[in-house]
Parts: C-alpha cells; sequence; structure tokens
C-alpha cells in the first residue's frame, strides 16, 4: 500500500520545467457481449503503461487508471514525446490502433477517445490532503504546502492574498 503523506501536499510542477501535456483516453463499451471485439483493445493499453513505465525516456511522466469506465489520465514531459510514441512503429502503439480501425472501424461497437492538454505549470495548482501520491504528484513529485499558500488563488499564482474560505489543517 501506499504512503500516506498527513497533512497537505502539493505537486512540485517546478520539476517539469515550463509545460506537461495531460492526456486523458477512454473507451467505451458499447456491445458488453461482443468480448472479442473490446477486450484486446482493454489489454493493449495495459502492455502500452508497461513499455512506457519499463522506458522513462519515452515520456510519460506518470499515469492515473480507472476501471469502471476504462479511462487513463496520462503526464507527458512533451507532447512531441506523445506523438512519437503514438506514431513509432517501434513502439506498441500503432499495431493495436490497426487493429482497432480494421476489426472494429465504426461499427459502434466499441467507442474510443482522448483529450490532449498543453498546460504550463505555472497554471497548475494542486491539494492532496492525507494522501498518497496521486496524478501530477507522481509526476512531480509531492512537498508540504507552504505557509502562505493554504487557497488555490494564492497556489495557482492570481493572488498574493492567501485568504483560503476554511483554515487549513
Amino acid at each position: 500500500m501506499a504512503e500516506i503523506l498527513k497533512g497537505r501536499y502539493t505537486a512540485d510542477v517546478s520539476r517539469l520545467g515550463d509545460e506537461v501535456v495531460v492526456f486523458i483516453i477512454g473507451m467505451r463499451i458499447n456491445k458488453p457481449l461482443k468480448l472479442g471485439l473490446w477486450l484486446p483493445v482493454f489489454k493493449s493499453m495495459g502492455a502500452m503503461l508497461k513499455y512506457l513505465t519499463e522506458r522513462p525516456e519515452k515520456g510519460m511522466l506518470a499515469y492515473r487508471a480507472s476501471m469502471f469506465p476504462p479511462l487513463l489520465v496520462q503526464y507527458w514531459r512533451s507532447f512531441e514525446d506523445l506523438e512519437r510514441f503514438a506514431r513509432n512503429a517501434d513502439d506498441p502503439h500503432l499495431e493495436p490502433w490497426r487493429r482497432f480501425n480494421r476489426k472494429i472501424g465504426n461499427s459502434g461497437d466499441v467507442g474510443i477517445w482522448h483529450e490532449t492538454y498543453r498546460v504550463k505549470t505555472a497554471d497548475i495548482e494542486s491539494i492532496y490532503g492525507n494522501m498518497p501520491a496521486q496524478g501530477l504528484g507522481v509526476a512531480a513529485g509531492m512537498v508540504p504546502v507552504r505557509r502562505g499558500k493554504d487557497s488555490a488563488a494564492a497556489r495557482i499564482g492570481v493572488t498574493d492574498d492567501d485568504n483560503p474560505a476554511l483554515p487549513g489543517y
């Protein structure tokens, strides 16, 4: 079980440079009885995550997965790294993509989607209370919330006046 960090923490985005890419990808099983169609799609993502986790030089910093619905939030060093992985024939993405297009295509049996965000680290705010590292906290590392940064507005830099709705613990 992951170590619970007692108290209030924030992601140390200063370690990530000027920008981070947030990639959200999901799948919708429109015809659950067609197991032979959607299960390979589901399993291919696990293989990709294992591959990327074992090869940090590819640029994926961290990910968070949900089973119901199938959803992944990934943090990448750059959009260029993400696109290079998606297009590289030596990486385990193109073949499952080809297989999806060939076997499922526009049948409507299985849906896939993704959203990609390039985010300036100066525009990121996070808070984790009594939690193990999560999401961006895994990618960037976590640090205790500093005095004067108790409000979301102060942490994201829109105000120097730290006036939280409730006092921190």
